[in-house]
């Protein structure tokens, strides 16, 4: 199957597709996109993913899959080997928790479109939006740190010793936060999962600065 991946090189939600693909095994074309030019607002753009957001999934047949973790799953579903969640039904359940505590908690308040809102609606300026920024990763990482700290299902990564799909939204996110220069120190088991996954191929393969598109 030839599968093309729209995306941007810093986009937290594109580094979380890129890992899957890489973890899966799947080759697939990349098409970038430059978000401070607005390219993601092209006709020809909106025609594929109405939203105008990146990453989309283009697959084969012309089927367009939207939204990162939903693609994700899907590509769990088709692709089972390695499997992102775990078989059992509580282990998956704390694997989507510490996911969403990311995807759903940090990164709606902390993308791009909201930080230009910020500035161009109440004339925040660039501290005022990095405070901003800075707020909402510590009101989640701090709490998030203490439940892998304090679980015995913490391993090398999140839950246990396989990368999974909060693995996925940690290590995106984190690459988010080195452009506020937010310490990683502050929180020690974060801090030593991130190093693991940035040591695996897959994961550092889809970082953002080994991106054709980076600047």
């Amino acid at each position: 199957m030839t599968l093309r991946l729209h995306n941007f090189f810093r986009s937290s939600t594109s580094t979380r597709l890129r890992v899957a693909l890489n973890l899966k095994g799947l080759e697939y074309d990349y098409v970038a996109y430059v978000l401070r030019k607005n390219q993601h607002r092209s006709p020809e753009y909106l025609a594929l993913n109405p939203a105008g957001l990146v990453p989309a999934l283009e697959l084969e047949d012309g089927t367009v899959l939207t939204q990162s973790l939903a693609i994700i799953e899907w590509l769990d579903e088709t692709y089972p080997d390695p499997p992102l969640l775990p078989t059992d039904p509580l282990g998956r359940a704390r694997v989507r928790s510490l996911a969403y505590m990311v995807a759903f908690e940090i990164h709606p308040l902390n993308n791009l479109r909201v930080l230009n809102w910020l500035g161009t609606q109440f004339d925040a300026d660039d501290d005022a939006v990095a405070q901003w920024f800075v707020h909402w990763v510590t009101a989640t990482f701090d709490p998030l740190e203490a439940m892998l700290a304090g679980s015995r299902e913490t391993g090398q990564f999140c839950h246990g010793d396989a990368p999974t799909l909060a693995d996925i939204c940690l290590y995106s996110q984190i690459w988010n936060n080195q452009r506020f220069s937010i310490p990683i120190e502050t929180w020690p088991t974060i801090a030593r999962i991130f190093s693991d996954l940035d040591g695996l191929p897959a994961f550092r393969n889809a970082a953002p600065p080994n991106q054709p598109d980076a600047e």
